[in-house]
């Protein structure tokens, strides 16, 4: 599930799993001090051709959508998994308007999501926004990335509906997946989200010994490189 820690000892990668978990706790529990959110109800239809971000509400929306195609909690894993920690994080995270997302207990429907919500469905030309159905597999984070997803909690709005439950990616682990990926506008996520004070520098430098081994040498090279940059 792209967690792997390499060879390193493994007194020392417990020495630094335990480090990099301490210090992602405080920002945890920061956000579920906050408490469930009572989701709204989905947004208007928007005018096609827009360009703009997902917000908080439209992020709610997709959410729920998701979990009604399966039936399951939701695990979010794009750019969108900032608004779990932070419902207002800066517009310039929120440009994409995928939410890369896959059922939390059933993993492979992710593709029952991508063919309701998906690119190019019908809530796709309804909404602007849309879900794309991944697999957790394609998450290249630090190790232990699992127990470290920010649950929320979307209260239902309506006596007949549920309670959705999304689990979104830490913003460290979210950052690191960003600056292995690599992409142009992968870095600028992470650029912004450093500039932001979203994220401390020192727990990203943790949690790249934390990276699958193939990865680590380019993330702590792209880190150093936005760092650069966004002192600039």
């Amino acid at each position: 599930m792209g967690s792997g820690v390499g060879d390193a000892p493994i007194s020392r990668r417990q020495g630094d799993l335990g480090r990099y978990a301490a210090r992602t706790r405080v920002a945890t529990d920061l956000a579920l001090c906050r408490g469930p959110f009572r989701a709204r109800a989905p947004p208007p239809r928007p005018t096609r051709g827009r360009t703009s971000t997902v917000k908080r509400e439209e992020f709610e929306h997709v959410i729920r959508a998701a979990a009604d195609v399966v039936d399951d909690e939701i695990v979010v894993a794009g750019s969108q998994a900032v608004l779990g920690q932070f419902p207002d994080a800066p517009a310039s995270l929120l440009r994409s308007l995928e939410v890369d997302v896959f059922p939390k207990h059933a993993p492979e429907r992710a593709a029952e999501i991508d063919g309701a919500i998906g690119d190019g469905s019908r809530f796709h030309e309804a909404f602007d926004y849309y879900a794309p159905g991944i697999g957790p597999e394609t998450i290249v984070a630090p190790a232990g990335w699992e127990g470290r997803l920010i649950r929320l909690e979307l209260l239902a709005v309506a006596r007949k509906s549920r309670t959705a439950v999304a689990w979104c990616l830490e913003v460290h682990d979210l950052v690191l997946a960003k600056l292995a990926a690599g992409r142009p506008h992968d870095l600028g996520f992470a650029q912004d989200a450093l500039a932001e004070g979203l994220v401390n520098l020192e727990r990203l430098r943790l949690g790249i010994d934390l990276m699958p081994s193939r990865h680590r040498e380019r993330t702590r090279t792209r880190l150093e490189g936005i760092r650069r940059k966004a002192r600039s």
